[in-house]
């Protein structure tokens, strides 16, 4: 058993609130500065800087998580992430055919790069990728299921596309092993406000500048023996289901 700092909640510059810089490797090799161990990349509905992430924190000694920040229909964001990279893909896939079109303004959004694990890139999103697609909530837990993964509502403290601030309150269906603040000292009051004892709080950044990455702050402690990097990235999806 050791203790692993993570960040769970990054988005690169495929997302077009994000900054430029927001490379695969310049995440990773920033992670691995400051001390973090586990980062998951999680842009708006789509993996597809995934690929160039898990080869770019591989190469920094950072153990990678794939994931992606669903809009559901309400607006609802939700952080979902897989145990492979594989997993990760083929839900961005079926997630792709969710989508509502419309053509990315990069003079208001920003661009959506595609890059390579040498920040190469390689292609660039034309339709827009933050709004809302047609996977409702309640579907959204059974569909990153089937690929093998799990969702929690991201940032429950904030009111921009927060699952409260959407909804009024913490629904009981679909249910939730666990969930996202942005502000610790928010985890006493929304936990007795909304029923939330017994629920595994993540503390991450969404970063969506490079000096919004976590430092070494938020952890888990897990069993890594025998050590590699899946059998950390098994255990911790175990804390998240709040089986171990």
């Amino acid at each position: 058993m050791n203790r692993y700092y993570y960040d769970l909640h990054i988005h690169s510059c495929l997302s077009p609130c994000a900054e430029n810089d927001m490379t695969p490797c310049n995440i990773a090799g920033l992670a691995a500065l400051n001390g973090l161990q586990i980062v998951a990349l999680t842009d708006h509905n789509s993996g597809k800087n995934c690929p160039a992430f898990y080869k770019a924190a591989k190469n920094y000694g950072v153990i990678p998580v794939a994931g992606m920040e669903l809009t559901t229909a309400e607006e609802v964001h939700l952080v979902c992430l897989f145990p492979t990279l594989e997993d990760a893909m083929a839900f961005s896939e079926e997630i792709d055919k969710r989508r509502i079109r419309i053509a990315n303004r990069k003079d208001i959004f920003g661009d959506q790069l595609v890059m390579d694990e040498d920040d190469n890139v390689l292609a660039e999103e034309e339709n827009l990728l933050p709004n809302a697609t047609t996977v409702g909530l309640e579907e959204a837990p059974e569909i990153v299921e089937r690929h093998h993964g799990l969702c929690y509502p991201a940032h429950i403290d904030r009111e921009a596309n927060g699952i409260i601030a959407i909804l009024g309150e913490m629904p009981k269906v679909p249910e939730f092993a666990c969930y996202e603040m942005r502000d610790r000292e928010n985890i006493p009051d929304y936990t007795e406000r909304y029923g939330l004892q017994g629920k595994t709080v993540v503390i991450s950044s969404d970063a969506h500048m490079i000096e919004q990455l976590k430092e070494k702050e938020n952890y888990f402690d897990l069993d890594d023996e025998p050590y590699s990097g899946d059998k950390v990235r098994s255990e911790l999806f175990k804390k998240l289901r709040g089986i171990a």
